[in-house]
């Protein structure tokens, strides 16, 4: 009886929403929670589940396999897919978030991007701002979550690790493959890399 009555209820939101415009592509495999809100003109794709306390703006796009919970979408987002978006997180206009993200507790501020592979938690994020491959915000020592800041038009490469806590300044670069954990002053490249080392001729140890 209980799942019937699931059923019953996801059905009932589908059809609410497709009367109001939601385009889904395949409805029987989206899920909402009863207090989910959906703007105008929204896009989602299938299999996507909406946890409690989501609200999605205008001319937004879902893409397939993405869970939301208790953030808010703002117009023109693009989102997924296999994006997990965590409780108290924010997508100003025109962010993008792409494939195999996870966002915690953290605003991602309008036109940046985190497009893949990447973890943002306890952040605050400026405009335009690109993130890397790879990114990670290092949030929590093993007792206690630190912030990381970063300011508008800030670019970090790709597999990076930003240590908590710490702010990226504006119109900075942070060179591919560091390990950040100083704050970067604004309009520098800050990067951390060992040297490359090379043996010619190398022979591996036969066994």
């Amino acid at each position: 009886m209980k799942a019937l009555n699931i059923s019953k209820i996801q059905n009932k939101l589908r059809n609410k929403f497709l009367k109001s415009g939601v385009k889904m592509k395949g409805p029987e495999t989206v899920f909402f929670s009863e207090d989910t809100k959906i703007g105008k003109n929204v896009t989602i794709e299938p299999y996507v589940v909406f946890g409690k306390n989501v609200k999605i703006g205008n001319n937004v796009i879902i893409k397939s396999f993405s869970h939301l919970e208790s953030c808010k979408i703002e117009n023109k987002v693009e989102l997924g897919p296999y994006a997990r978006i965590r409780p108290d997180t924010i997508l100003k206009e025109g962010s993008k978030v792409g494939n195999f993200v996870e966002i915690k507790k953290s605003t991602i501020g309008k036109k940046s991007k985190v497009n893949h592979l990447s973890y943002v938690g306890d952040s605050v994020i400026g405009k335009s701002v690109n993130i890397g491959a790879g990114t990670i915000t290092c949030n929590y020592d093993g007792f206690k979550k630190s912030k990381t800041k970063i300011k508008d038009n800030v670019f970090i490469g790709s597999n990076s690790s930003l240590v908590a806590p710490i702010t990226i300044n504006s119109d900075s670069v942070v060179g591919a493959g560091s390990v950040i954990t100083k704050n970067v002053k604004k309009k520098s490249l800050a990067l951390t890399r060992s040297i490359q080392t090379e043996i010619m001729n190398y022979k591996r140890k036969v066994r």
